[in-house]
C-alpha cells in the first residue's frame, strides 16, 4: 500500500473529473474535503485489489444529489461518516476498506475523506468505473449483488436506513430521501467481502485518475499536446471543437438535467452539435447522427487548459473540446446496456460502442 500525499489528492481531483464524464461532483469541493479530513486526521493508505483480504469488509462512501446543490452545501463531518458507521451497527462489525461508488470530481475524493477519520484505506478501485446518475447503476448489480440495506444521512446529522427489495428501489427511496434532506446527501449501499469485491468492480481507478491528472495539471512532464496525452491514456476520440452558444438547465427530483448547443469551431466549423446530460454527460449528437452515448464517457474538456468541464460548471460562451472514451467492458454486456444504455435514459437509440460510431461519422 502507499500513502496518498496532497499531490496525489490534486492529480486525482483533477483526473477524476475527466472519468466523470462531466459528473461526479465539483472536483474542487472534493479536493479540500480531502485534504481538511487528511490534515485533521493523517495520511490515507491507497490498497491496490490484490492487497485485499477476502476476508475484509468493504463498504462504499459517496455523494448523492444535484451537483450544483454540493456547490453551496458542502457536506459536514458527521455527514461524511454517519451512513456507513450505520451499516457498521447493523451488520454487527467495522469496515475494513472503503471504496469509492464511482471515479468522479466528488465521489472520488468523499471517501478519502472517510478514509481518514477513520484510519482505514482506500480501495483503488470504484464500482462503476466513471460516474452515473442513479444508484442501481453500480457493477455490484451487474453481478447480481444487491444492497440489504441502505443508510442515507445529512449534515444535521439525520440517519435513515432503507431495505430495499433491490438496487432500483435503493435508488427510488434513497434519492426521495436525499430530496427531503436539502437536495445533496451521504450514501452507503453495501457491505460485502473482499473476496466478493474481487471481480466485481472496476480496478485502479484512483490510480488512472491520478495519471491522467498529472498529465493536465503538469504538461511539460510529457513529451506530447495535452489533449493527446489524455486521449492516448484513455483510447478517447476527438469529436469537435466547439463553443457553448446556448444551454437550458434545471434541478428536479434530485438530479441537474440540460441540454447545451455548441457552434463547431476549427475543423468542425460550421456544424451544430447538442450535449445532453442528467448530472453526467449522456449523448451529443450532430443534427440527428450520435457521436456517442452512454455507457461511453463523453467529457467537455476546456479548449485552452484541457481541464474538464463539470456539468454544473458549462457556461454560455465558453470553448470546449468534446471528447469520448470507451466505457469499461462490463457496461457493454447485455445487462449492463440494460441499466445504463441509451434506451434506459429516454434514446430511442440502440447502443453502438462510440469507436463505431466515430467511424460512421469519419466513412
Amino acid at each position: 500500500m502507499k500513502l496518498l500525499t496532497e499531490q496525489d489528492i490534486d492529480y486525482i481531483s483533477m483526473g477524476a473529473s475527466v472519468l466523470g464524464s462531466g459528473g461526479g461532483g465539483d472536483p474542487k469541493v472534493g479536493r479540500l474535503l480531502a485534504k481538511h479530513f487528511i490534515e485533521k486526521y493523517g495520511p490515507v493508505q491507497l490498497m491496490s485489489i490484490d492487497e485485499l483480504p477476502d476476508d475484509a469488509y468493504v463498504v462504499p462512501v459517496s455523494g448523492m444529489g444535484a451537483p450544483t446543490v454540493s456547490l453551496e452545501k458542502l457536506p459536514s463531518e458527521i455527514e461524511l461518516t454517519n451512513p456507513m458507521e450505520e451499516l457498521e451497527r447493523i451488520n454487527g462489525r467495522k469496515a475494513d476498506v472503503i471504496i469509492p461508488i464511482e471515479v468522479g470530481g466528488i465521489n472520488s475524493l468523499y471517501p478519502v475523506g472517510a478514509a481518514a477519520k477513520k484510519g482505514i484505506p482506500i480501495l483503488d478501485a470504484d464500482a462503476i468505473g466513471r460516474a452515473f446518475p442513479e444508484a442501481q447503476m453500480e457493477t455490484f448489480h451487474l453481478h447480481g449483488y444487491e444492497p440489504e440495506n441502505v443508510a442515507v444521512g445529512d449534515e444535521k446529522g439525520n440517519v435513515a436506513t432503507l431495505k430495499p427489495i433491490n438496487a432500483l428501489w435503493g435508488e427510488y427511496l434513497s434519492r426521495a430521501l436525499t430530496v427531503q434532506m436539502g437536495g445533496s446527501a451521504s450514501v452507503s449501499d453495501y457491505f460485502l467481502p473482499g473476496k466478493d469485491v474481487k471481480g466485481s468492480v472496476v480496478n485502479n481507478t484512483l490510480s488512472l485518475a491520478r495519471d491522467v491528472g498529472e498529465m493536465i495539471l503538469n504538461p511539460d512532464k510529457f513529451e506530447n499536446d495535452i489533449f493527446q496525452n489524455v486521449l492516448t491514456k484513455l483510447h478517447g476520440f476527438d469529436l469537435f471543437d466547439g463553443k457553448i452558444v446556448d444551454m437550458s438547465r434545471e434541478t428536479k427530483k434530485g438530479f441537474n438535467f440540460g441540454r447545451v448547443t455548441i457552434e463547431g469551431l476549427n475543423q468542425s466549423a460550421g456544424k451544430t452539435y447538442t450535449l445532453e446530460f442528467q448530472n453526467e454527460n449522456l449523448a451529443v449528437k450532430e443534427g440527428d447522427n450520435f457521436l456517442a452515448t452512454v455507457p461511453d464517457l463523453i467529457v467537455a474538456l476546456d479548449l485552452e487548459s484541457a481541464r474538464p468541464v463539470t456539468s454544473e460548471r458549462l457556461r454560455y460562451g465558453a470553448r470546449v473540446k468534446v471528447v469520448s472514451f470507451p466505457c469499461d467492458p462490463q457496461w457493454r454486456t447485455p445487462i449492463g446496456i440494460q441499466t445504463a444504455g441509451p434506451r434506459y435514459f429516454g434514446y430511442d437509440f440502440d447502443y453502438v460502442p462510440v469507436e463505431q460510431l466515430v467511424k460512421g461519422v469519419k466513412a
